[in-house]
């Protein structure tokens, strides 16, 4: 196995290398998935051979965002394990009392905002986008809501289940930035101040906050309208990503060479599909995260690995 650095590769010219050996889209019968690579400078050693190709599309999770101080849902600490996040159902009073649901949740968000716009890219973050500027990285799909690829200097990236730093009102549709919203609560909340257990944020943006501080919390209907509710521009728990979003992120996984996954458990199909999709043209998926994901048993290359130090050593070994 290679361990020195290696050299990207001259347009139209993928670097392969014969020790990177591709599984099938699915095990033969009776076959088991092989363990997944758990040293990270191997992990790193593996994916670089596959980057290095170029080509290479990356689909992301909340674990890149870990080391910003955002919690994943379903790793060692995730939020999962503690916090029920909203869903569409009850923001919208299809499953309990619509007003009381969208208080709760714009009160822990309100506080929960801060928490995301004071976090900063990490060094995972600002491998993604080394790597894009470097040719290798044609672009990004990422589930997360918070910002941070952009922020780290991607430029090609999809959203797929949008963005915090933006507010759309469910009655005239109009979008307005976050930050517009955040002042206008502030000045409807004066000395609404609570801090977050421990200064966590959960992945969909809001904390924990007792039912006495959501109480008191007065929301603020749309500023055009002056009628409808606000939602923040993401897609909840039991929405669908918006139609053309997904055919979107489809056509990029459709002209990749290879799909990267980077932080995602796979749980939920609106990530998993471009996986399926990958596998069945063919092409080489590589999943690295630390835990047992979806894709285990069909990825060509399975790293079970903290995210930051396998990316800067990609990073080390391809630029």
């Amino acid at each position: 196995m290679p361990t020195s650095p290696t050299t990207p590769p001259a347009p139209g010219r993928p670097l392969v290398r014969p020790s990177l050996v591709l599984r099938p889209a699915r095990p033969l019968p009776g076959e088991r998935a092989p363990e997944p690579v758990r040293d990270p400078q191997e992990c790193a050693v593996l994916l670089a051979e596959l980057l290095g190709r170029g080509g290479a599309v990356v689909l992301s999770g909340a674990g890149l965002s870990t080391d910003s101080g955002i919690p994943d849902y379903r790793g060692p600490r995730g939020s999962l394990q503690r916090h029920v996040p909203m869903t569409y159902q009850a923001f919208t009073g299809a499953t309990e009392d619509g007003p009381a649901a969208r208080r709760r949740y714009w009160a822990r968000s309100h506080v929960g905002w801060r928490v995301i716009a004071r976090s900063r890219p990490n060094a995972g973050h600002r491998a993604v986008a080394a790597l894009e500027r470097a040719g290798l990285v044609r672009g990004t799909i990422t589930q997360n809501v918070d910002g941070l690829h952009q922020a780290g200097g991607s430029r090609d990236v999809v959203e797929l289940h949008g963005s915090l730093d933006r507010v759309v009102c469910l009655a005239c549709r109009d979008v307005s930035p976050r930050e517009r919203l955040d002042a206008r609560l502030r000045a409807a909340n004066p000395g609404f101040a609570p801090e977050p257990p421990a200064g966590e944020v959960n992945p969909d943006g809001d904390v924990d906050l007792p039912e006495e501080a959501v109480a008191r919390f007065v929301v603020v209907p749309c500023e055009r309208c002056g009628a409808g509710p606000l939602k923040p521009d993401v897609v909840f728990f039991g929405e669908t990503v918006p139609r053309p979003r997904v055919e979107e992120c489809a056509a990029r996984v459709d002209a990749a060479r290879s799909l990267v996954v980077l932080g995602s458990s796979l749980t939920v199909m609106s990530g998993y599909r471009f996986v399926l999709r990958a596998r069945r043209a063919g092409l080489p998926v590589a999943v690295l995260g630390q835990g047992p994901t979806r894709a285990d048993a069909t990825a060509t290359l399975r790293l079970d690995a903290p995210l930051t130090p396998v990316l800067s050593g990609v990073l080390d070994r391809l630029t």
